[in-house]
């Protein structure tokens, strides 16, 4: 087994099949937005520095992002393999994200959930219903997120297809179809 990065648009699914990976195969999730809170929780230097863009409201910036994925990894053992959700995001992360990698020695292959937009919106929309998710209500702001994974990470998914490391998946079906397709193309089941 070798890492996993996760690709999908916001709705896709791919959330929901990285815990389940990992709760069968072991995988320790990377998801950027989860690490960055523990790392601003943890009181480090690099926390403090965290903390004071989450508390403002701004996007921690690249350079500090890469270190967080570079102390992720580091405090995992070598042996430990990891599923990245949520990075690279785009271009100049993928850059830095496969120098970290190479540099640590360790290998991935990339999985892509496909899903279109309307699908993943109407998903992303019930679940905002069902589970009182106020962030997912506004339909203007899941559009824009939407658009920023067009053009910041598509280009990502497109040079990784391209260099033969990428798995697409439908994403249509329920959770557990999806999940045995996942398996299936990952060669676990």
């Amino acid at each position: 087994m070798m890492d996993l990065v996760f690709f999908g648009i916001q709705g896709s699914g791919k959330g929901t099949q990285a815990r389940k990976l990992a709760q069968e195969f072991g995988y320790s999730i990377f998801e950027a937005g989860g690490e960055l809170r523990a790392i601003a929780a943890s009181g480090s230097k690099l926390g403090e520095t965290v903390q004071s863009y989450i508390d403002v409201g701004k996007l921690v910036p690249h350079k500090i992002i890469m270190q967080v994925v570079k102390e992720a990894i580091g405090k995992r053992q070598e042996s430990q393999k990891i599923l990245f959700d949520g990075i690279p995001r785009d271009r100049d992360q993928q850059r830095d994200f496969q120098a970290i990698m190479k540099k640590e020695g360790r290998d991935f292959r990339c999985v892509h959930i496909l899903l279109q937009e309307e699908d993943a919106l109407q998903r992303i929309l019930k679940r905002a219903r069902d589970q009182g998710r106020t962030d997912d209500a506004n339909e203007a702001i899941v559009r824009k997120r939407m658009a920023t994974f067009h053009e910041k990470t598509e280009p990502v998914i497109k040079q990784y297809k391209a260099e033969g490391r990428m798995i697409e998946i439908a994403g249509e079906g329920t959770v557990d179809t999806l999940y045995e397709k996942l398996k299936e193309a990952l060669g676990l089941a």
